[in-house]
């Protein structure tokens, strides 16, 4: 039986502009937790979203769930296995960036340039409240950096350095995604992921 999809906020909603609260080792081990955890997942899957954030779904909480598995809508993004991140924290590990072109879930129809860390330390508890502690490298950490976001009331669109960047999906395909894909091959060949 598959889950129904919660809705998902969009861009002018109040509480994607709110820093989410901390989730406590109690509400954790809750039933109604574990559930909105699957709903949470169900409705990434359901969208072909990377990612999706508790907030997105208009749940003020520190949990965001991440997945690339030959993602219609980033063809070119490495995979990510299923991950769930409770309360998480990043740290940058060294200077470098690079420049991704990032779409969204809660904005729709757009595209742009955001500069990400090439590499982080990510810190949190997965679903079960059991310590997580990655090394995430390259377009993978992108990813990371865009969901985490989403729990402290940031947008891509608040990243964008440059508002010519700005473009539909479809012009995105059209007119970008060919040199795009090259960069993420180049990304790739450095970092791994």
């Amino acid at each position: 039986m598959s889950l129904e999809p919660l809705p998902i906020a969009e861009i002018g909603e109040p509480i994607l502009r709110q820093p989410a609260a901390t989730v406590t080792r109690e509400q954790i081990s809750t039933p109604q937790f574990q559930a909105f955890v699957d709903r949470l997942i169900a409705t990434m899957r359901h969208a072909d979203g990377a990612g999706i954030a508790a907030p997105q779904v208009f749940e003020p909480l520190r949990v965001c769930v991440l997945e690339v598995r030959d993602n219609p809508r980033y063809p070119y993004k490495p995979n990510i296995p299923l991950t769930v991140l409770v309360n998480p924290t990043l740290s940058p590990r060294g200077e470098a960036q690079f420049e991704n072109y990032e779409g969204c879930l809660s904005v729709p129809n757009l595209r742009g340039v955001v500069s990400r860390h090439a590499e982080i330390d990510v810190t949190a508890w997965d679903r079960h409240g059991t310590p997580w502690k990655r090394h995430v490298k390259g377009i993978t950490a992108g990813t990371f950096q865009h969901e985490v976001d989403h729990l402290d009331g940031k947008l891509f669109v608040d990243r964008v350095h440059d508002p010519h960047s700005l473009c539909t999906w479809a012009n995105f395909k059209r007119h970008r995604e060919t040199e795009f894909r090259r960069q993420v091959e180049r990304i790739v060949a450095r970092y791994g992921s």
